[in-house]
């Protein structure tokens, strides 16, 4: 009987598992509403399995500025209350046919894997807290398959003495994955039900995660033990979840290394690669001072156009296809290094787009001034990706510089929802580890190990600053274009009017025809097409996302109305 899967009602006679797993994630659905509303789609997780469990705590912890003392007793509160938590879990998940582990044992396994999983999963983590801090959708989406991947291996993690030395069943992978679409399905429905709903759709999904920890704790009781001398005996020996967890890095690495390999050198041919851009500067440039001359007179008769393009890009062709889409309006081309002394745009390469937000805010601004003096007109912009945040920076430190219309695409939202420590004293441990992280990942790309660790460090102190500040140019018209892949790191509320959600990748717009022809009828005063039901599927997948970042007391006004 001990090996053969129970009946039917063999999880529901588990009440005090059920119990345990529903009431724990409704009472820490009780206390987000009453404390931190943003962040109660996190409060199922609280009972999950054993390393979606760890990442939820991870986030708690990283969420937030603590001195070392404070960092210090929470990590290792975090780590003695998980592993009590996943220690009366086993026991109480534990088949009625087989013998549970003892107390002290299955405390004892709970913590040599909690520490594990917590030392595997933490640079995960701090790339969430990048995310929180600069919100685009190109490292979450990279963060999942990175933390699913894994979790996989150690989806069994903690349930038995030895877990190390055998690699999950498929079983154990599918339960893990089916509690992680569940988790992410009922924050999808706390996102738009009332704050109040949020307790019985955390009861809901915690009966999930007891299921879940009742599948997980069959297959390990039923998982055959080794014994004998021989070859199988030393085969079942050998520690296959480290060596797996040394593949999945590798596959990580590989993978980032492809992105790169792949993607990068795509994007450079479209843009003219770094060999073309001084051409394009003199070729822009001519085209330029010819257009602003006396004899072309056509060009005052609409504002000229600043078109600033994102992180990672080339000088200075990115405002070629608005120029075509608008035949009739000069159209210039932002350049991270500024200007000559002639005031054209320099040639610049991917690294220089690395800059503190007050330096990129003065230098739009300065093009703009220049804009605006040889042509006597304000000024129209359209950024796109790390432009939006100059933009902000550029209204934050020189509110009078002379715009007439603003256009965001891709914009970065909310940035600096989270922020770590500076100095002072307190905890450098999640800063470090991200800039870590990016040194790593910068030491794979085109870009350096230096990676945008400048744009990080800047938009961590000054970013949410500056687009507050931004977001009180009321008498600004502004429209603001977010790609659909982009919603994963949308705040979960209802978005402004303006802006409007495209079915597009990050940082892709500038290319995009049919974007571009939104932003034409824009500036030119005319009717723009809207698209509810992608800004529906926008709002819903936000509120899904929102289950695997760092958590926020409330959410980031600006965008969400208070």
């Amino acid at each position: 009987m001990a090996n053969r899967p129970e009946g039917a009602t063999g999880f529901l006679a588990h009440r005090g598992l059920i119990a345990f797993a529903t009431g724990a994630a409704m009472a820490e659905a009780g206390l987000l509403i009453a404390f931190a509303p943003a962040a109660r789609a996190l409060a199922p997780q609280v009972t999950a399995v054993p390393p979606l469990a760890v990442f939820h705590d991870l986030r708690w912890l990283y969420s937030a500025q603590r001195s070392w003392l404070e960092f210090t007793l929470l990590l290792a509160g975090l780590v003695l209350a998980r592993s009590a938590v996943n220690a009366v879990l086993v026991r109480l998940a534990w088949p009625a046919a087989g013998r549970a582990p003892a107390p002290l044992a299955a405390l004892r396994c709970a913590l040599g894997f909690t520490v594990f999983a917590c030392l595997l999963i933490s640079p995960v983590a701090s790339l969430a807290l990048g995310v929180a801090i600069l919100p685009f959708s190109w490292p979450f989406l990279a963060t999942l398959p990175v933390m699913l991947l894994i979790a996989l291996p150690i989806s069994h993690g903690g349930m038995a003495s030895a877990w190390w030395q055998r690699l999950p069943s498929p079983t154990a992978g599918g339960w893990l994955l089916a509690d992680f679409a569940v988790l992410s399905v009922a924050a999808a429905v706390t996102g738009q039900l009332p704050i109040a709903a949020a307790v019985p759709v955390a009861g809901l999904a915690g009966l999930v995660n007891a299921r879940a920890w009742y599948g997980l704790t069959a297959v390990v009781a039923r998982a055959p033990a080794a014994h004998g001398s021989g070859l199988l005996a030393r085969l079942h020996s050998i520690p296959s979840v480290p060596l797996a967890m040394v593949a999945a890095i590798a596959v990580v690495i590989l993978a980032i290394r492809l992105v790169f390999l792949v993607g990068v050198p795509a994007v450079h041919a479209t843009q003219g690669g770094p060999g073309s851009g001084t051409a394009a500067v003199g070729s822009v440039a001519v085209a330029q001072q010819a257009a602003i001359s006396p004899s072309h007179p056509q060009w005052s008769r609409r504002p000229p156009v600043l078109v600033v393009p994102g992180f990672g890009s080339y000088c200075c062709s990115h405002g070629q296809s608005l120029a075509r889409a608008m035949p009739n309006t000069l159209v210039q081309t932002f350049s991270y290094r500024g200007l000559d002394r002639a005031g054209n745009p320099l040639p610049y390469g991917p690294a220089d787009s690395n800059l503190p937000l007050p330096v990129l805010g003065d230098r739009i601004a300065a093009q703009v001034w220049r804009l605006h003096a040889k042509t006597g007109r304000r000024v129209d912009v359209v950024a796109e990706s790390e432009g939006t945040l100059g933009v902000y920076a550029m209204l934050a430190l020189h509110p009078h510089v002379p715009l007439g219309t603003v256009v965001l695409l891709s914009p970065i939202v909310a940035p600096g929802q989270a922020s770590y420590p500076v100095g002072g004293g307190s905890a450098e441990l999640p800063g470090s580890e991200l800039q870590g992280v990016v040194w790593f990942v910068g030491g794979l790309s085109p870009f350096g190990t230096s990676g945008a660790q400048t744009l990080i460090g800047s938009v961590n102190q000054v970013g949410a600053r500056f687009a507050a500040q931004a977001a009180r140019h009321h008498q600004l018209r502004w429209m603001a274009l977010v790609p659909l892949a982009d919603a994963v790191t949308l705040p979960t509320c209802s978005l402004p009017p303006n802006v409007l959600v495209v079915p597009a990748l990050h940082g892709s717009l500038l290319g995009d025809q049919a974007a571009l022809g939104m932003v034409r009828d824009f500036l030119t005063h005319q009717r723009v097409a809207r698209t509810q039901g992608l800004r529906t599927t926008a709002q819903i997948v936000a509120a899904a996302a929102s289950a695997w970042r760092i958590p926020l007391a409330t959410t980031p006004s600006p965008p969400c109305p208070r």
